[in-house]
């Protein structure tokens, strides 16, 4: 039955690219305008110089400094920043791409690896300032809104999460990030070659998730269109109080197409996505939460 499912997916699947061969290539050049447009500019400087940091281990420094804040707030170590540092400032998936490289160099356990999957990996301001706040909703005002919560819902997820797991006591001693005995040519080679791999395997599920719903016959509402393709579903939302609640709901969720951007950068790894699932869902209950609390408060001004 696990392998009846997935094939009789895929077959149904297969079945109305045929049957709306218009609406898929439709689908593939609005895809691709996205990514120009859009993913490629935001995602592939932010990897590469994510990576470079990594190749030459100058990225302890982000640990150092909010070591003091890791501990009492997700009791974990300050290197554990990096991932969440980097989803919030660059966007889906960068911080799962980044816990996944600190974990493949032995540089946090898979237990840390695993809880920042349920809260590091967050959508970045560009997005939501200038896509969903000034083109969608029509006010960058109600983006900056969007953005704050979403990262105060990333937060308070992530303080929840790293309570679930008892056993793991204290914080952790700190412990600095190996310096790569590699010159920089050499990292910089990698690290620019392997954003421009990261970022076409991006690209690529965002056509494939797009051309998805595009075939689909029935025409879906925003919010389960965002469960599939966040952008998509954001699209496809009105103006206004209820736009913004969706909106806020959506980007906290991500969508299947961001779970598996993210799934692609962690799997090889062998980490587990149990904490992912669990932390997406309640971060987009808690960002509807709180943008309807922020609305609330609007109105009683």
């Amino acid at each position: 039955m696990k392998k009846l499912l997935p094939a009789a997916a895929a077959l149904a699947a297969a079945v109305l690219l045929l049957l709306r061969p218009q609406e898929a290539a439709g689908a593939v050049r609005e895809g691709l305008a996205l990514c120009g447009k859009t993913v490629i500019p935001s995602l592939f400087p932010f990897f590469a110089a994510i990576s470079l940091l990594l190749q030459l281990g100058a990225a302890d420094m982000p640990g150092r400094l909010c070591g003091p804040v890791m501990g009492p707030l997700f009791r974990m170590r300050g290197v554990c920043a990096l991932p969440l540092l980097a989803g919030l400032l660059g966007g889906y998936p960068s911080g799962a791409k980044t816990a996944a490289e600190l974990y493949a160099q032995g540089c946090i356990s898979r237990q840390e690896a695993e809880l920042l999957l349920g809260f590091c990996d967050n959508c970045g301001p560009a997005f939501l300032l200038g896509y969903v706040g000034a083109g969608v909703l029509g006010d960058q005002a109600a983006g900056i809104r969007l953005y704050l919560i979403h990262a105060l819902s990333a937060l308070l997820t992530g303080a929840v999460l790293c309570r679930l797991v008892r056993e793991r006591g204290p914080a952790l001693p700190g412990k600095a990030l190996p310096v790569r005995a590699v010159s920089f040519p050499q990292a910089l080679t990698a690290s620019v070659s392997g954003a421009l791999a990261s970022t076409l395997n991006i690209c690529a599920f965002v056509l494939f998730f797009r051309v998805l719903a595009a075939v689909i016959p029935a025409e879906l509402p925003p919010l389960l269109l965002g469960g599939l393709e966040m952008v998509g579903g954001v699209a496809a939302l009105p103006p206004g109080r209820g736009g913004f609640l969706t909106a806020a709901a959506t980007v906290g969720w991500g969508g299947l197409s961001v779970h598996c951007q993210a799934m692609s950068f962690t799997a090889p790894a062998g980490l587990s996505f149990r904490w992912h699932w669990l932390g997406k869902a309640m971060q987009a209950a808690l960002s509807a939460l709180l943008a309807a609390a922020s609305l609330q408060t609007l109105l009683n001004k």
